[in-house]
């Protein structure tokens, strides 16, 4: 038996006993998490600090570096994070359709937990415990497989989730973690079908791609994020610097932060000398031949740059001629993630809207905002770029699926 058949063998004994969990107990299980990662800090940080110092000899970036690093104040707001899945209503059991046929049949749809969830993540450890913790409170039982960079605080994190079912009196397999974070064993987890319901990639486009390209389990895309500002002529120049700062420069390591502006030939001149003389140096331009009239460009961007999550403090620029070339662009080289229009013209507004292909459009507001907590869903799994079965910020009810339940009095179809 190999190591993932371990682990998949051992998610699916978990499974019934997790999926029948009472909401009072799973809540017991997320109060007990919460009360160990803060009574754990000094733990966390101490494992947290060997990878940040494996990542600095690695020469990683320092946005990269900044998606690792747990700070008290980090593990704090994932206690909180627990905290306000916690407080969420139960999304299993929930009654969400029926009715009574004419032959006396009565239905019920009813939602019930995915079953076993594999999740494939990246650097940032912070998503080892926001996905234990949803999986769990939507009764599932969760294989998580983070990278190798994060391998020591993903150790102590699920060791803490471990301990935490174990002391409610609840198997602990309930959620595990692939220790071994070869491409191997990567592979293997995208193949379990015997074992996993769904599997669930949160990363960049090389992970995104790998998972695609090997996976024989059902998936669900998410995190991707090559998503963009266009500025139309009507905008307001300074509330578009404004959002544009924010969406690249907030936190450039997310998904929802923005890797691409565009902008309108008869207010490029005035915005991006504007947003060049507020970023001073900071963000490094790179662009086409018209932006170059305006910006020092670090060089000219090619189709490629375009298409590039950069995760950095690099943007790519390109002046339009009209909203429609935009929105053609956006739609060419974006990963239906966020998109947002700076407008005050409402015509285009509604334009931009109805015609752009991204899970969350944005009217005059910053694609950081894309989050399950902005959103009022708590925790999330990750954001879907795909359309089935879910799209966008993904919370408990993302991890749920339904059955039907039919009872009669002894009906024969004739």
């Amino acid at each position: 038996m190999s190591y993932i058949d371990e682990l998949g063998t051992k998610a699916k004994a978990a499974s019934g006993e997790c999926a029948a969990l009472t909401e009072t107990k799973k809540n017991e299980i997320l109060k007990e998490i919460a009360d160990l990662l803060l009574n754990s800090k000094e733990e966390i940080i101490r494992e947290n600090g060997k990878d940040i110092e494996n990542a600095h000899k690695n020469n990683m970036t320092q946005a990269l570096i900044d998606r690792l690093t747990l700070s008290e104040a980090r593990i704090d707001g994932m206690a909180e994070g627990v905290m306000q899945v916690m407080a969420l209503a139960d999304p299993v059991g929930k009654v969400i359709g029926g009715g009574t046929l004419k032959n006396g049949l009565s239905i019920v749809k009813k939602s019930v937990p995915l079953g076993v969830i594999g999740i494939i993540f990246e650097s940032r450890p912070n998503v080892t415990v926001d996905a234990g913790v949803l999986c769990l409170k939507a009764g599932n039982t969760v294989i998580l497989r983070g990278g190798s960079d994060a391998i020591n605080s993903n150790k102590c994190l699920v060791g803490i989730m471990r301990k935490a079912a174990e002391r409610c009196g609840v198997n602990p397999d309930i959620v595990q973690l692939v220790e071994d974070t070869s491409r191997d064993t990567a592979t293997e987890l995208m193949k379990a079908n015997e074992y996993l319901d769904v599997l669930i990639p949160r990363g960049g486009g090389g992970l995104i791609n790998a998972v695609i390209k090997n996976a024989t389990v059902p998936v669900i895309q998410t995190g991707e994020g090559n998503c963009h500002v266009y500025v139309d002529r009507f905008a307001d120049i300074d509330t578009a610097v404004a959002i544009v700062d924010n969406a690249k420069t907030q936190r450039p390591s997310v998904c929802n932060a923005i890797e691409n502006v565009l902008v309108h030939k008869n207010i490029a001149e005035g915005f991006l000398k504007k947003l060049s003389e507020k970023w001073n140096g900071k963000v490094q331009f790179i662009g086409d031949s018209h932006s170059a009239e305006y910006i020092t460009l670090e060089r000219e961007a090619t189709d490629e740059d375009y298409r590039k999550e950069f995760l950095d403090y690099t943007i790519a620029v390109k002046v339009v001629d009209d909203i429609d070339e935009a929105i053609a662009h956006i739609n060419r080289f974006g990963t239906k993630h966020s998109e947002c229009i700076v407008t005050e013209h409402l015509k285009n507004a509604e334009k931009f809207q109805r015609e752009i292909d991204a899970a969350a459009v944005y009217v005059n507001a910053s694609t950081r905002f894309t989050d399950g907590f902005e959103f009022g869903l708590g925790a999330e799994i990750g954001i879907s770029t795909q359309k089935l079965h879910v799209r966008g910020p993904m919370g408990l009810e993302a991890l749920t699926t339904f059955k039907y339940l039919i009872n009669g009095n002894g009906q024969i179809r004739g």
